[in-house]
């Protein structure tokens, strides 16, 4: 392929993304909030640790007279890391969103995408009212169990080294250990039907999560706690707002 080519495809794709975020902005835009609430209410308490872990390994590879402003902020950003958990999410999404946009195709099955923004908006919902989901906790409790055990003891070997493409793997594999708020994120991102559409969906959740993880990194629990408890005063409010926005959309589809 030569440059020429690369250039139009990549023109194409881009062209092709910007419809999507026209066509599907509230979908994404909703994501996008759910993973900055999501990641400061919840991300950050159960994926702080895995962290933390990583930037006590990484920092301890760098010998204290080597040691520097730019490998202190490195280290603890592990952005390898997050880019992997990024790309798992944005493939779940893709995923779910192609299998559902088939199976919704058939006779009978039309109703499923408006299944999933009704499912995604009580979820969403739950969070802002407590009791509402009380089930959530038992769910997640009993799944993690079953399948988060076999992905940290995948994972685990990485933890030794986790810088550049060890990293990334790191990311990989936690990024399919299960958590109630990535169900509601998926079922939104499944509801669209479309495979890029829910790619990019997923890649606005897991950006909405950056920003507390960032902080635990770079100043450990103490700046989560603070970063959590200043949005925890807004998540009701956003949770809300999101599960209306949901439903509208569910709504509109029904029509």
């Amino acid at each position: 392929m030569d440059a020429h080519s690369a250039l139009s495809l990549l023109d194409a794709g881009l062209n092709q993304c910007a419809v999507v975020i026209d066509r599907d902005g509230g979908l994404l835009v909703a994501l996008l909030t759910a993973g900055l609430v999501g990641g400061s209410t919840h991300c950050a308490g159960m994926c702080g640790p895995f962290v933390l872990a990583q930037v006590t390994a990484r920092l301890e590879q760098v010998p204290a007279s080597r040691m520097s402003e730019f490998h202190r902020l490195a280290g603890a950003a592990v952005l390898p890391y997050h880019l992997g958990r990024g790309t798992t999410y944005t493939l779940i999404g893709a995923a779910a969103a192609a299998v559902a946009g088939h199976v919704g195709a058939l006779p009978g099955l039309k109703w499923l995408s408006v299944a999933l923004l009704a499912f995604a908006a009580l979820f969403f919902l739950g969070y802002a009212v407590k009791g509402l989901t009380a089930w959530m906790p038992k769910l997640d409790g009993a799944v993690q169990r079953w399948w988060g055990d076999r992905v940290s003891r995948l994972a685990r070997p990485l933890f030794g080294n986790p810088t550049g493409w060890r990293g990334y793997g790191l990311g990989l594999a936690l990024g399919f250990i299960p958590c109630g708020l990535l169900y509601g994120a998926v079922a939104v991102a499944a509801a669209s039907g479309s495979a890029l559409t829910g790619a990019l969906g997923m890649a606005a959740f897991a950006l909405g999560t950056l920003p507390s993880l960032l902080a635990v990194g770079l100043a450990g629990h103490l700046a989560g706690r603070t970063w959590r408890s200043a949005v925890a005063r807004a998540a009701p409010v956003v949770m809300v707002v999101n599960a209306g926005v949901l439903g509208w959309m569910a709504i509109r589809m029904i029509g």
